[in-house]
């Protein structure tokens, strides 16, 4: 079996050539292409950090196991971390946390297994960003029913595999009711299809706070982007640090293995790079591959070694110094005890694609547009704006302005603190038209300067837009 290998800057060398080491200790019969990807590829002269070379190896083996990468800092450059996962639609992110021997951790946590399933590829990580004014970012988040129910499908697969009996899906829609209502609705769709496995969910915030208390009340977790990214380190944390974190980037035809960790260039070339994060992203490669007995013989050596390196000689004196070198040589000592298995497995097919896949949901609901938000800039206070807005609406009609997300016309406070950016909302009596919405724009932008549009629609009976802060129901 032929896999793609990007050792990656910094300590990646370091810790990619130790996990190889350990591989070919243990047996595992598989070949490597090893090809540049990371900060010197896009110093080179390609932006993305990966080579022609990477492209064509990931594209016909359908593997890449990668150490951390750098992203060169200035210049325009992209994560070549990110867009990797996503120029190969690795759309989930699976992380695993178990508590490892005699690893110490701030919170104290026993027999801890937890499988987090980040969704990898749409929400803010579209890093599509506007400058609206001089002094207002916007950063738009898309949320999809295909990508939803893609994370959620695979999850509810690998939960079935693993024999997991529940599945959370963290989210905020108490807040977010469209982008992570959608989300979640998705969640309950999908779970309809596995009733063996109990479904439930937890706002993003309280399983924050329940991780750090009680981690162990949790089986198998399913979050968005941004809310994954950012709770997966948390859980990192409960089992040592992101030295202990393993990543696996799950596509329908490729997939990557990578440590969580960055590059850490202050050690470079000092035996102190920790290898044990990549090691273990090797043993999730090792499973998905069907080296089953491999990655055991693997884990259990780590458990050793891991134990070894941790314990103190004697009650005087303190841990020795963790050493890349130390770790490897227990590392091999432990397998070469355990005699591992030479046996091989048949790697999984894989059918390199021409072209990308069209995801779409049938059938597509009957869809009407009611109006349109447009953000502008002013700095006229919401009652004077108003009065310069109302003879502009034709048709439709002015229903509401308001400014950073909060209502101030035709009702507010005077506390309201302002901005010169405002959404204003103009909405027709029944259904209207793009082309009579483009005429209000027309209008409008005769008299003020415009940072953009988005129109108001009705999805199959439902509003398809937010209310303002502070706006009730049925104002509008």
């Amino acid at each position: 079996m032929k896999i793609t290998v990007a050792k990656g800057d910094g300590i990646g060398p370091e810790v990619m050539d130790a996990v190889l080491d350990i591989f070919v200790a243990a047996k595992v019969p598989l070949e490597y292409d090893l090809v540049a990807m990371g900060k010197q590829v896009a110093l080179a002269g390609d932006v993305t950090g990966i080579s022609e070379a990477a492209r064509r190896s990931v594209e016909s083996t359908g593997i890449l196991f990668k150490g951390p990468m750098e992203t060169p800092k200035g210049g325009g450059y992209k994560s070549v971390n990110v867009t990797a996962r996503k120029l190969w639609g690795t759309f989930a992110n699976k992380r695993v946390f178990r508590t490892l021997p005699d690893v110490p951790t701030a919170v104290r946590t026993r027999n801890l297994y937890l499988t987090m399933v980040r969704e990898n590829i749409e929400d803010t990580y579209g890093a599509v960003e506007h400058m609206q004014t001089h002094d207002v970012a916007q950063c738009r988040r898309f949320i999809t029913r295909p990508g939803s129910e893609q994370v959620h499908r695979y999850t509810f697969e690998m939960a079935a595999r693993k024999g997991a009996r529940r599945v959370t899906c963290a989210h905020k829609a108490n807040i977010m009711k469209l982008t992570d209502g959608l989300f979640l609705e998705a969640f309950y769709d999908v779970a309809k299809d596995y009733p063996q496995i109990q479904a439930d969910d937890v706002i993003v915030d309280a399983l924050a706070m329940r991780l750090v208390l009680a981690p162990e009340d949790f089986d198998v977790v399913v979050l968005p982007n941004l809310q994954g990214d950012i709770l997966t380190d948390l859980a990192a944390g409960l089992v040592g640090g992101l030295a202990y974190a393993p990543s696996a980037n799950i596509g329908d035809g490729i997939c990557i293995f990578e440590a969580v960790h960055g590059t850490a260039p202050d050690i470079v070339g000092q035996d102190l790079a920790n290898p044990t994060a990549l090691l273990l992203s090797g043993t999730m490669m090792l499973r998905h591959l069907g080296l089953v007995e491999h990655a055991a013989a693997i884990e259990q050596a780590l458990d050793v070694t891991l134990r070894a390196m941790h314990r103190r000689p004697d009650l005087a004196q303190p841990v020795p110094p963790f050493r890349t070198g130390r770790f490897v040589q227990t590392m091999l000592e432990a397998l070469r005890a355990s005699r591992p298995s030479a046996a091989e497995a048949k790697p999984p097919r894989f059918a390199p694609r021409n072209e990308p896949v069209m995801r779409v949901t049938e059938p597509t609901p009957p869809t009407a547009l009611a109006g349109v938000d447009v953000f502008l800039e002013s700095s006229l206070a919401p009652a004077a704006l108003a009065e310069q807005l109302k003879p502009l609406a034709g048709p439709l009609s002015l229903t509401m302005i308001s400014n950073r997300g909060t209502q101030v016309w035709p009702s507010g406070s005077p506390h309201t603190d302002c901005i010169n950016h405002y959404r204003v909302r103009f909405e027709a009596s029944g259904a209207t038209t793009q082309q009579a919405l483009v005429a209000l724009l027309g209008r409008t932008a005769e008299r003020f300067p415009l940072c953009g549009a988005e129109w108001l629609r009705i999805i199959d009976g439902a509003r398809g837009y937010s209310l303002a802060q502070g706006q009730a129901e049925g104002s509008a």
